[in-house]
């Protein structure tokens, strides 16, 4: 009762109070409009929270990441256009439903589904912080090492037919993090006689290059859309009836959400899918997903905002960002000499619980938010593009200059974006960047504090937590590359199938081998009966 209520007192101040309302409000604006999204939101305001106490800036960018992605369902279900990525799933079911006539049910199980999933991650959290503080103390250098290195590989194992790109970015970044003087004897290392790389590249140089600018030039290169939005009539609050009659939808969703959310590189599109697909198998209705199914909203809506709360786990307990999002959260700790990993649940479990309780009012007034003012939101989805661009590049600008108050950092920050730029029409990944920048600066640091007492290879593995790791990071080798290689096998089928399919004897062989159908075999014997039994020695 003492640790709540210390953590209230930390909460009990206006300006946490102004943050919770602005990060909340905010974080629906940004994700109500396509094209912007929290990543670009969290970059433009990353400089401006350096200079604010800690609880205070990580609350507002707490607010943006949950609550986008309640506002990206509004163009999600009205317009079929996803506010933010992690909504794209939420069209399949949603827009059908507007299309026939329904758009406040879809809104307001949109609302209501994302609610539960926030509200039972927090939850969650909160009820596995004692857990966590147990824990957390068993992670030494060695672990800590272990536990980056396997996010880094999940993270690149996690996109799927770009692993081998995703790799080499990853180590692209791990490289710009060894500009610089190195930490221990401050020596240079790649800086080529430059005064400008000594000091090595920010973070958030990079953070607001790879995704505020490029996404400026993105909206700046592309065209204007006329948006017609449907009128909504009657209340919202519908949804939630709905919804409690899909309790176990709701609940299931909500545990992948969780439990995808805590391991690091996996995120909102693995538990998406995990979820949608459980309930489309396991629905009376299956013929009705992606054509307006409440169970098939209900799961993307879930899942996806149960994984916010549940991202801060590896963040706040081992100190490691599992993705972008949390990555620059975790530069406001250090900005703060407030450093996560097993110290922080031992020495301030107050400011912990201080961020759960203020993840919980964020999902409440979010909710309270959109049930009043979703009509005037839906004329955010039609600012135009170019006209959103100009405004991001200039912010950015302004944020990247406001850090040091250097043109060389505008420089780099541009370079960075068109970096950026190049990927996203190329549809290859950012976020192997930024972790690898992240996660091989923490890599670096506990590699040399570990390999102190390590005698031997087998030493730095030989206690449980390092043994669990290291056979963890083997098992997620080995599966990967079994993925690998049976992509490849159909792959190479699906060519000789493509290639052979029109001739004659391939057509029977495919049929022996159980490549067509019955239907197509039985066409196939009846086309060619005389060559078949020849074939086969059955005349």
């Amino acid at each position: 009762m003492d640790l709540i209520l210390s953590s209230l007192e930390i909460l009990a101040r206006w300006d946490v109070i102004l943050a919770l309302v602005v990060g909340s409000v905010g974080g629906v604006l940004i994700g109500a409009i396509p094209g912007v999204g929290p990543a670009v939101a969290i970059a433009i305001l990353l400089p401006a929270t350096f200079s604010m106490d800690p609880i205070v800036g990580l609350t507002v960018l707490l607010g943006i990441y949950g609550s986008s992605m309640y506002g990206g369902a509004i163009p999600a279900v009205l317009i079929n256009t996803p506010g933010t990525a992690v909504n794209a799933l939420t069209t399949y079911d949603g827009f059908p439903m507007t299309a026939r006539g329904e758009p406040r049910r879809a809104l307001s199980l949109a609302y209501s589904s994302s609610f539960f999933g926030g509200i039972v991650s927090v939850v969650c959290l909160i009820l596995f912080a004692p857990v966590l503080a147990k824990v957390a103390p068993m992670f030494g250098s060695r672990e800590i090492f272990l536990a980056a290195l396997l996010g880094i590989i999940l993270v690149i194992v996690a996109h799927r037919g770009q692993s081998l790109i995703a790799g080499a970015l990853a180590g692209f970044g791990i490289f710009i993090q060894t500009i610089g003087l190195e930490p221990v004897k401050y020596s240079k290392r790649f800086t080529f006689d430059q005064s400008f790389l000594s000091s090595g590249i920010d973070l958030i140089v990079v953070v607001l290059g790879l995704f505020a600018l490029s996404q400026a030039f993105v909206l700046l290169t592309s065209e204007d859309e006329k948006i017609r939005t449907t009128r909504l009539r009657g209340g919202l609050f519908q949804g939630f009836r709905e919804l409690a009659r899909h309790p176990r939808v709701a609940s299931v969703s909500a545990g992948f959400g969780v439990i995808m959310g805590m391991i690091p590189g996996v995120g909102e599109f693995t538990a998406q899918f995990l979820s949608y697909t459980y309930a489309q198998k396991t629905s009376k209705r299956p013929q009705d997903f992606g054509h307006g199914s409440s169970e098939g909203l209900i799961a993307a809506e879930t899942a996806n905002n149960a994984v916010p709360a549940a991202a801060m786990v590896p963040l706040l307990a081992l100190g490691i960002p599992g993705e972008a999002l949390t990555a620059m959260m975790l530069s406001v700790f250090y900005v703060h000499n407030v450093v996560p990993g097993p110290g922080l649940f031992q020495n301030s479990m107050d400011f912990i619980v201080a961020l759960y309780i203020a993840l919980l009012i964020l999902n409440v007034l979010v909710v309270i938010f959109l049930l009043v003012a979703t009509r005037p939101l839906i004329q955010v989805v039609k600012i135009p593009n170019r006209f959103l661009g100009l405004c991001v590049l200039t912010l950015s600008f302004v944020g990247v200059y406001s850090l040091r108050n250097s043109a060389t950092d505008c420089i780099m920050a541009a370079v960075f974006g068109m970096i950026g730029y190049v990927l996203k029409r190329l549809s290859l990944p950012i976020v192997p960047i930024i972790l690898g920048m992240v996660l091989g600066g923490i890599m670096e640091v506990k590699l040399r504090a570990g390999m102190a007492r390590v005698k031997e290879p087998f030493d730095f593995i030989d206690r449980p937590v390092a043994m669990i790791l290291f056979l963890a990071i083997i098992a997620v080798l080995v599966i990967h590359a079994r993925h690998v290689w049976l992509d490849r096998k159909s792959l190479k089928e699906a060519e000789w199938q493509t290639k052979h399919r029109s001739t004659r004897f391939g057509a029977l062989l495919f049929r022996r081998k159980g490549s067509l159908s019955r239907a197509r075999g039985r066409k196939v014997k009846a086309r060619h009966s005389t060559s078949y039994r020849r074939s086969t020695g059955r005349d």
